[in-house]
């Protein structure tokens, strides 16, 4: 199986004008994800407003993870 990171960084080191949904469109094909997946774009204020509310004092947790500022992915499985 090919990883969609790994592949996802090469897009962005080999693009660097591209944008999120273009490097995203172009991994999904690249991985073989189906049609029915989508990337949600720009959730992470959203995300990192509730976890202000959320006590975690893990390395590992979520919440701790979006705190120190690190970036993730969020994709969506559309109904069929």
């Amino acid at each position: 199986m090919i990883d969609r990171e790994k592949v996802i960084t090469v897009l962005r080191k080999r693009f660097p004008g591209a944008s999120d949904d273009q490097i995203a469109a172009a991994a999904n094909a690249i991985v073989g994800l189906g049609e029915e997946w989508h990337e949600v774009v720009g959730f992470e204020r959203d995300l990192q407003r509730h976890a202000s509310d959320h006590a975690c004092d893990e390395p590992d947790c979520f919440v701790e993870r979006l705190r120190s500022g690190r970036r993730f992915r969020l994709l969506e499985k559309l109904d069929e």
